[in-house]
């Protein structure tokens, strides 16, 4: 089974109001409280026994604490994604030097332009990697990320998504073969070999969960999951991630873990 002994995260900036966002029902995030929940964050990360990097604030970045978009990180090397959005593109360059704290060149590869990918379209099950392809991954970025993958010895799959932002909007691996689903991916084919989770409509958001060295970390709101997740037997820890979830937001792309 994967044991993580680090994860990198970003302080939100207050340009966390000018993120981008599918759900501006829900309002702009109040930056005093985005903070409150970045350090509850942390502070579950760490209950989880890995060591945090905590980066500062890019304010020319509005949605930069999401961390795991710019970045894959695999446990034969890291590869640097070509986030998909313009307004986000160059965070990639930000976090190249954090990722080469922990890797040599030999295990840093690229995705290159015309191919794009989002780390949040990317969902880790043992040596298999699920990509899904949405309007942030194209086809090409995809092929390349899946060639990376297969000269390290691991493999990948295309997943097409048709409603969602990122593929871990809906579906997420907790370990030990079982994976919460929500959505489009309750009857997706590609996962029907898993134990799944299904997630009710109402509570789709809480279906990104993270899995961190046995502890299941869940959303706070989301009482049917919590419960779902406590009843296979996991720890749990939660966290609310409300002011991220109104800039499309969750708990997966808020860190880097590996």
């Amino acid at each position: 089974m994967t044991k993580f002994s680090h994860v990198i995260i970003r302080r939100p900036g207050r340009s966390l109001s000018q993120g981008i966002t599918s759900a501006p029902e829900l309002g702009q995030p109040i930056y005093e409280r985005a903070i409150e929940e970045h350090y509850d964050y942390e502070h579950a990360l760490e209950q989880c026994g890995v060591d945090v990097t905590v980066l500062p604030a890019l304010e020319e970045y509005p949605d930069s604490c999401f961390v795991e978009d710019p970045a894959v990180i695999t446990r034969c090397g890291a590869i640097i994604t070509n986030p998909g959005a313009a307004s986000r593109n160059g965070e990639k360059d930000e976090i190249e030097p954090v990722v080469r704290r922990f890797f040599d060149d030999e295990h840093v590869k690229r995705i290159e332009a015309p191919g794009t990918l989002d780390g949040g379209d990317v969902m880790m099950v043992g040596d298999h990697f699920y990509v899904g392809r949405s309007a942030r991954t194209n086809e090409e970025g995809i092929r390349q990320f899946i060639e990376i993958l297969e000269g390290w010895g691991l493999e990948g799959s295309e997943v097409p998504l048709e409603e969602v932002l990122h593929l871990k909007t809906g579906v997420n691996y907790i370990e030990n073969g079982n994976m919460l689903v929500s959505g489009e991916f309750i009857d997706k084919p590609d996962f029907a070999q898993y134990n799944k989770i299904v997630v009710p409509e109402e509570e789709a958001y809480g279906a990104n969960c993270i899995w961190v060295n046995g502890t299941v970390i869940v959303a706070e709101g989301y009482p049917t999951v919590l419960k779902a997740v406590q009843d296979l037997g996991y720890k749990t820890l939660v966290v609310d991630t409300s002011e991220y979830r109104k800039v499309d937001g969750g708990l997966s792309c808020l860190s880097l873990r590996f």
